[in-house]
């Protein structure tokens, strides 16, 4: 019952504030306005926060595969200084077709592998250049591992890899530079003076870390070998086989390729390993700093537009002062006095808050749409949002509140 009470008490606490909020819609806009913009940034700032993550799980799932590992000399040569690659370069033992016998042989039962060496190297067909394409030599499996996605054609089979077959799969760049007027399956590309056959084509990949996925041309291995010569390494890609998990998956690799090495416990690998997890970890990174950088400017704006309400709702309390002696010679209490102040202050932030995330959706929705970089409100941003707005509100509410309720009757009731 009690409840009920309290419920009701502060039904009629709203409608109060609603109509004084109305009655004074400049002051109550002002207030609502600051709390807009406070709510707004933080709002816009969750989105980016958001999209860099979704960019990051993305792009890697793209240029690195999503449950995929990769075994490499040095996995990630662009994230290192230039003194710690050298480093590495001369710890680390090249990866050789030998090691990748060895971990197939051992871990062939609960991975899948797949055998890469890039170099970039002039394409020609028709009369036309492409220059500085990223050729690689691959396996068949690689289309196991990676997210691909050939939309025209498909990805070169087992037997044209072990045959060395002139085939390739052209990325989305390639085939429009190319063969801009005419389909590109079947089409024969030049290649360090060979001609290989079109096979598939990709869909357009977008870029990773700043490189552009849509300059890819993907040929069997021994192709590759022969007319661009053996490669100084290997990046040996995995993924686990149906029934196993990547974690058993990337330490079966891992002790298997050590074993093939003969490396003692204790001794430190003699190549890396990369997973998704580290491959997002610049992202991720990214993401971190500007959630972290953003953090106390959107508590700053908050703040600020806490002041504002306060002020704004402290106006509305002394400009009432004289109707709130009336209410409370009509018996009124301190209590339903403080709770329609607080109502007032809640019910513009909480407007304020719903008109900054309104702008802030309309805004994101006006950009440019990008599949690599969504920007959306997420669910969580909106929640935070409403009730960092609300516990503004509040806030902004307190002293106000306390001043209206201590108002002495008989000074506020001589007031003109």
């Amino acid at each position: 019952m009690r409840g009920l009470v309290w419920v009701q008490a502060w039904i009629e606490a709203l409608r109060q504030a609603r109509d004084t909020a109305l009655g004074h819609p400049l002051r109550s806009a002002l207030g609502a306005l600051a709390i807009a913009v406070a709510v707004g940034t933080a709002a816009l700032v969750d989105a980016a926060v958001g999209g860099l993550g979704e960019f990051a799980r993305v792009s890697t799932a793209r240029a690195f595969g999503a449950d995929t590992f990769v075994l490499a000399q040095v996995a990630a040569p662009g994230q290192v200084s230039r003194r710690e690659l050298k480093r590495m370069l001369e710890r680390n033992r090249p990866l050789r077709r030998t090691d990748l016998r060895a971990i197939e042989g051992t871990a062939g039962d609960r991975v899948i592998y797949a055998a890469t060496a890039q170099a970039a190297a002039d394409v020609a067909a028709i009369g036309r250049k492409f220059e500085n394409a990223a050729i690689s030599g691959t396996s068949a499996a690689l289309a196991q591992i990676r997210e691909l996605d050939v939309r025209q054609g498909r990805f070169f089979s087992r037997d044209e890899e072990r045959r060395g077959a002139l085939v390739a799969v052209i990325g989305f760049d390639v085939a429009a530079a190319l063969f801009p007027d005419r389909d590109p399956l079947g089409a024969t590309l030049r290649l360090a003076g060979r001609g290989f056959t079109v096979v598939g084509v990709q869909g357009r990949q977008g870029t990773s870390g700043g490189v552009s996925l849509d300059r890819y041309v993907w040929i069997p291995l021994p192709a590759f070998e022969r007319a661009l010569g053996a490669p100084r390494t290997l990046q040996v890609s995995g993924r686990p086989a149906d029934g196993a998990t990547f974690e058993a998956a990337e330490d079966r690799s891992r002790a298997s390729m050590r074993a093939h090495r003969a490396l003692r416990p204790g001794e430190a690998d003699d190549f890396e390993i990369l997973n998704p997890t580290t491959a997002r970890g610049f992202v991720t990174a990214l993401a971190g700093r500007v959630a972290g950088a953003a953090a106390p400017l959107s508590g700053m704006a908050l703040l600020a537009a806490i002041v504002v309400v306060a002020n704004t709702t402290l106006v509305s309390v002394t400009q009432r002062i004289r109707e709130i002696g009336v209410r409370r010679a009509l018996g009124a209490s301190r209590a339903q006095v403080r709770r329609e102040v607080l109502a007032e202050s809640t019910l513009v932030a909480l407007c304020g808050g719903m008109a900054g995330l309104a702008i802030t959706a309309a805004l994101l929705a006006a950009l440019p749409a990008s599949p690599d970089f969504p920007l959306a409100l997420r669910a969580s941003g909106v929640a935070w949002s409403v009730a960092a707005a609300a516990g503004a509100g509040l806030l902004a509410g307190l002293y106000p509140a306390l001043r209206a309720s201590r108002v002495d009757v008989a000074s506020a009731l001589r007031l003109e």
